[in-house]
């Protein structure tokens, strides 16, 4: 008896292990088979490769404000240090024309800026001997990209107030093109970094630099010679290149024939247009082989209130735009031109040695009339805009200019 119960109960131990292992294995194969059908399979956990598509540039263009004659010494000095602003004075109301709109601002500055020049008003008055302090410079820096320097009072302080105008300029971060002597041949072109707007495909833009030739041509006291006029060629094959000339009769409402000669030579020796000053007034404009003069723009920044001609002047705002759709070649220049803001730096020699073709461009002119009356400038009331015009003979100018040069 006692032996059929060890049999009988040995019998029953294996049966439930037997049923253990059994219900064990049907858990872990349904774990299994649980946990194999949520697992995603190796194609949905593949991460989704995502391209990345540079943008192209597909439009460079530039909104530049050109300006006549500026000058904050001798009475606007006196009118700053009276006032609360300062050094600011000369340029508190230059918020008006909307410099955010523009990309650049160029102008003639009309004396040296010497440091430590004590001469009164009266002094500079009686023998037109001119400074204008370096202390002005931050200030005029938030308005100016580049000033050209040929005329007949940069020398006004001697060889060496000029050098030292040329180094206070470049540590305020303002370019500088032409001499006051116009035999100085090397000195008469500068490649600027004009300031431009980058348009990409993707409709986004950003700021960039262009090389562009602007040539100062100082012709007060003597004609500047063909081979001065001839600089401008070696530019003309790469680059849009920009004449501001400095000559002419003073207080005078049009060119004599010597200035318009020499002026329609500057557009024959490759200038794509010419924008001159000297006569405190505005004087005519025309269209000359389908390109834009603009004899004199008259006072932007300047002392002289006596009369309604010398505190007007006409801002000439010229739009320049790529007409090239190579976004690669674009690209070349773009890069180029951001290394062209040194003063006598080697961007022409870096674009002759990448043998970059030039672009073609289009450009576009209108007037924008300026008033400095009551000794702060300001926008040109609409009385004033339209005398501007008038005097310019605007609307027959941008009739006669042909492609790719028009009005806006």
């Amino acid at each position: 008896m006692r032996s059929f119960s060890k049999s009988h109960s040995g019998k029953k131990v294996w049966l439930v292990v037997a049923v253990s292992i059994i219900v064990l294995a049907g858990i872990v194969g349904a774990s299994y088979m649980i946990i194999h059908a949520q697992k995603p399979t190796a194609a949905k956990t593949e991460t989704a490769k995502i391209e990345v598509k540079t943008p192209k540039t597909t439009l460079i263009s530039s909104t530049d404000l050109f300006l006549g004659n500026t000058y904050w010494g001798r009475y606007i000095n006196d009118w700053a240090m009276a006032s609360s602003l300062k050094y600011a004075y000369p340029f508190s109301r230059l918020n008006e024309f909307q410099r955010d709109k523009y990309d650049a601002w160029i102008s003639g500055l009309e004396c040296p800026t010497a440091a430590g020049v004590h001469m009164t008003s009266a002094q500079e008055d009686e023998t037109l001997t001119f400074n204008c302090s370096p202390d002005y410079l931050p200030e005029a820096a938030k308005w100016f990209t580049a000033f050209t320097l040929a005329n007949n009072h940069t020398d006004n302080q001697g060889v060496d107030g000029f050098s030292e105008t040329k180094t206070a300029l470049e540590i305020n971060g303002i370019q500088h093109f032409g001499h006051y002597d116009p035999r100085s041949i090397d000195d008469i072109c500068e490649v600027i970094a004009l300031p431009v707007t980058v348009t990409q495909d993707n409709q986004t833009t950003k700021s960039g630099s262009l090389p562009v030739a602007m040539c100062g041509y100082h012709g007060v006291f003597r004609i500047p010679t063909q081979e001065a006029v001839d600089q401008m060629k070696k530019y003309a094959d790469y680059m849009p290149v920009i004449a501001m000339p400095h000559m002419g009769a003073e207080y005078k409402a049009a060119p004599d024939d010597l200035k318009i000669n020499f002026y329609r030579s500057l557009i024959d020796g490759g200038a794509d247009m010419v924008l001159g000053d000297h006569p405190h007034w505005i004087q005519t404009s025309e269209s000359y082989r389908g390109h834009l003069i603009v004899y004199s723009m008259g006072n932007f920044i300047f002392d002289q209130q006596d009369t309604a001609e010398v505190v007007r002047s006409a801002g000439v705002k010229v739009v320049i735009q790529t007409t090239d759709t190579d976004s690669i070649l674009l690209d070349k220049w773009l890069l180029i031109g951001d290394l062209c803001k040194a003063f006598k730096d080697n961007c022409l020699e870096q674009i002759k040695n990448q043998n970059l073709k030039k672009l073609d461009f289009k450009y576009q002119f209108s007037i924008i009339g300026t008033n400095d009356a009551d000794k702060i400038v300001k926008p040109a009331t609409a009385v004033q805009q339209a005398a501007i015009l008038n005097r310019l003979n605007w609307s027959e100018t941008i009739k006669q200019l042909q492609s790719p040069y028009s009005g806006l």
